[in-house]
């Protein structure tokens, strides 16, 4: 059999899964989630859009600068001025790269751009020949690609090839493609233009149609040997190829003599991180890192299980790093065994901020037996939260069957502490109701949240809350032993 070809696994959490409604990362949290990123061993990290927002260009920026051992790329439209800005958030990186999009479907050149193939054609050619005068690599997606023109495609290809891109992809922008058909289109791109045989021919697929993984898996076996994807499949509408999914597919099945850079043992990590920071949920059913994706209710299955696991799971548990979760620190556990197993889950944190995260393991320690790898990613992730304006001093609640709950709350506020009451059908109703009138900012709360850390009666509970403010959706984390407290904190991060 022939050495393995390689796939090069470009990320775009940082960017297209951050389109997810509700999302929004702080600076601190995407390096954090970009350094996890290259624990796991992709290729490239889509950062951002350094154009959108000065906040966008900063975390881009950043992350150029801070982590290391991967290409970090930013997007831009094919406009001078996007590829300019780009070009500066991303210059400092060991390996920077510039992705430069343009719409070419019929669809989207007439009703969106207004405009025509001609001057499509000039302006691709016109980018990408500035984005290749700053950078040596240069992506080119051709929007709405799957929905393209094989004709036309093949010229806009051609042109940006001739140009100076190095990676072409194609993006399946809205979900629609079907995995035959996206494959034939490939396979006659790649007939049309020899050149992309000098190239590097990328997939970018959404899940519209709920087969984002089996477009961009039909995609490599047609030929391409970059797929782009997110964590957990977050994204634009009903999200992009997920990146787990593909990385064990192709350990899976070897026998297509293809294999990426990415470590299993990271995936569950990955996940848990990006699940965390972003507030999006794993669902249980998730393939890979979903909570069942090694639980077996029907006994004929838990039979086989027990005699040979192959008989039931193609995915090797221990493979995916999840016995590394077992419990293993307690209240007498030391400074130097605790900072070792922060080390060890990846973080790089000494002094005073170790300091900090020691005292309020301690204090989890008297909430709990013992503390796992999960509940120390939980509380580096809570200390790497900006309470913001507004904090809980203190709080009471009183909830009797039948009777409903009243609830008692103090808070320090900006320049006071301020105290509120009010009584709700349940205790997070009047709970809820005591912040808004202790705070004097009322919300609508439109998702609300709960998940335990771990499978424990004692469990870290992890809250997040999405509420509507001036018809902005705005989220909200915390967690705590006690759920009322982490849905108390939740609610005044919500407020900034």
């Amino acid at each position: 059999m022939k050495d393995p070809q390689p796939v090069i696994i470009f990320d775009t959490t940082l960017r297209d899964g951050e389109q997810s409604p509700g999302i929004s990362l702080s600076e601190d949290e995407k390096v954090e989630i970009a350094k996890q990123l290259a624990r796991l061993g992709v290729d490239v990290i889509e950062a951002g859009f350094p154009v959108a927002s000065e906040g966008d260009f900063r975390a881009v920026q950043r992350i150029a600068r801070e982590v290391d051992n991967v290409t970090v790329c930013a997007l831009a439209r094919a406009q001078a001025g996007d590829i300019d800005r780009a070009w500066d958030a991303v210059k400092d990186a060991q390996h920077p790269r510039l992705h430069v999009f343009l719409a070419t479907s019929d669809l989207h050149i007439d009703k969106k751009l207004r405009s025509t193939k001609q001057e499509v054609l000039g302006q691709i050619k016109a980018a990408v020949t500035h984005a290749a005068s700053l950078c040596d690599d240069v992506e080119f997606s051709p929007e709405d690609g799957s929905r393209t023109d094989i004709d036309f495609l093949a010229q806009v290809v051609r042109t940006a090839i001739e140009c100076g891109a190095s990676t072409i992809n194609i993006p399946d922008t809205v979900g629609y493609a079907t995995p035959q058909g996206y494959a034939e289109q490939l396979e006659k791109l790649q007939e049309a233009v020899p050149e992309l045989s000098q190239v590097v021919l990328s997939v970018h697929c959404h899940d519209d149609l709920g087969m984002a993984t089996a477009n961009a898996w039909a995609g490599l076996l047609a030929g391409a040997r970059q797929v782009e994807g997110t964590i957990n499949g977050l994204g634009e509408r009903a999200g992009n190829t997920s990146l787990e999914e593909i990385c064990m597919l192709i350990r899976t099945h070897g026998e297509y003599g293809l294999e990426t850079r990415m470590l299993p043992s990271e995936l569950p990590r990955t996940s848990r991180l990006v699940s965390r920071l972003t507030g999006y949920g794993v669902p249980p059913n998730k393939a890979v890192v979903g909570a069942n994706a090694f639980a077996h209710e029907s006994g004929i299955h838990q039979d086989g299980v027990l005699k040979d696991r192959s008989t039931y799971e193609i995915l090797d548990p221990e493979e995916l790093g999840l016995k590394s979760n077992a419990l293993f620190l307690g209240k007498h556990s030391g400074r130097h065994a605790f900072g070792q197993a922060l080390a060890e889950l990846g973080y790089q944190i000494s002094g005073a901020q170790l300091n900090q995260l020691f005292v309020q393991f301690k204090q989890l320690c008297d909430q709990k037996k013992k503390v796992s790898l999960a509940d120390l990613e939980a509380l580096v992730d809570q200390g790497n939260i900006h309470e913001g304006k507004w904090s809980l001093v203190d709080y009471h609640l009183e909830d009797q069957l039948g009777h409903g709950a009243k609830a008692w709350v103090r808070v320090q506020g900006p320049r006071s502490q301020k105290e509120g009451q009010s009584t709700g059908d349940g205790p997070v109703d009047a709970l809820l109701g005591a912040l808004a009138k202790a705070t004097g900012k009322k919300v609508e709360l439109t998702e609300y949240r709960v998940e335990a850390v771990t499978p424990q009666t004692d469990a870290l509970g992890e809250v997040t809350l999405r509420v509507l403010v001036d018809d902005k959706t705005l989220t909200g984390r915390a967690a705590a032993v006690d759920i009322l407290e982490a849905t108390a904190r939740a609610y005044l991060r919500t407020l900034g």
